[in-house]
């Protein structure tokens, strides 16, 4: 069976970060540090986005006309 990353799926790390990142606010304890780790592990996210989204997309219609 194949493994594929589904769309709306989150890598470990990221949902790790996020999770702290929340607890902290909560906290009142976050900084300008936590703001700044936060956006440089968000960038790569947001330029991947489009790409896996249009390789989705694109498999998606070949599975439907099934070109095999």
């Amino acid at each position: 069976m194949k493994n594929y990353i589904k769309l709306g799926e989150k890598t470990m790390f990221v949902k790790r970060r996020r999770e702290r990142s929340n607890r902290k606010k909560a906290e009142g304890s976050y900084t300008f540090g936590d703001m700044v780790g936060d956006i440089l592990i968000w960038v790569p996210e947001l330029i991947v986005l489009p790409f896996r989204m249009l390789w989705y997309l694109l498999r998606g219609i070949m599975n439907i006309f099934d070109w095999t």
